[in-house]
């Protein structure tokens, strides 16, 4: 397997509006993308911070993973996502190791990016993304 970075943690808010003054006035990181993935019914906000990035999620939607997480758990860290080189190749090595998978291909995500879901069950209780970082 051949991760090479956190390439973001996910973090549940109810309002990118009031989450994002948070990090750029306390921490003075710059929030420089927000976008919606409408697939995952999401807006998210990117704030970068050395090779990782943090990653606002908010719901667009009542029935939205995100408004189910916040429901149940309150705001918090939702997920963290591995930078990997080949997603297919990862996802068919970590599912031979007996890891559960949430997505068995790829799907697009924010920025573009191509990603898919370990279940929680499989990592003792952490959501892992794997992101494909085609720089590697």
């Amino acid at each position: 397997m051949n991760l090479s970075h956190i390439e973001h943690i996910g973090i549940a808010v109810k309002s990118l509006e009031l989450s994002i003054p948070f990090y750029e006035e306390v921490f003075g990181l710059k929030c420089y993308n927000i976008e919606e993935v409408t697939e995952q019914k999401v807006r998210t906000a990117f704030f970068r911070l050395g090779d990782t990035k943090i990653e606002l999620l908010e719901a667009t939607s009542p029935d939205s993973p995100i408004t189910k997480f916040i429901e149940k758990k309150g705001e918090g860290i939702h997920h963290l996502a591995f930078a990997v080189k080949d997603i297919s190749e990862t996802l068919h090595e970590v599912e031979k190791k007996g890891v559960r998978l949430i997505d068995d291909s790829p799907r697009k995500g924010a920025e573009g990016l191509d990603i898919s879901f370990l279940h929680p069950a499989s990592t003792f209780g952490v959501l892992i993304e794997l992101c494909e970082d085609n720089s590697l």
